[in-house]
């Protein structure tokens, strides 16, 4: 037990882990925040009427959704964000150990 227990932590496994836990806890809440909070006010800043998604630029035949690009990327950088300062906020940076390096 204590072999796999070694490995785990050599290989970082459980930082692995959290941060996939992590990530798909906050995801559902992070994901409101964004949808129901920051967009609207993004929206009505950037003139997209009150909703960023939704915001385009039609050049001839062609729809660009910028809005939705926007709202994605913000997206990403909120749960980064919270799961890297969860991260380091719970200590859990710290769970790993290095690997033994041989000579």
């Amino acid at each position: 037990m204590k072999g796999f227990l070694n490995f785990i932590r050599e290989q970082g496994v459980v930082g692995l882990a959290v941060g996939f836990l992590l990530g798909g806890a906050v995801s559902k809440l992070v994901t409101a925040l964004i949808n129901d909070l920051i967009n609207p006010i993004l929206g009505l800043i950037l003139g997209a009427a009150g909703n960023l998604k939704d915001a385009t630029l039609t050049l001839g035949t062609a729809t660009f959704m910028w809005g939705n690009l926007l709202s994605t990327f913000i997206d990403f950088a909120v749960v980064a964000a919270v799961v890297y300062y969860g991260v380091h906020g719970l200590g859990l940076d710290k769970i790993d150990k290095p690997k033994n390096k041989k000579k």
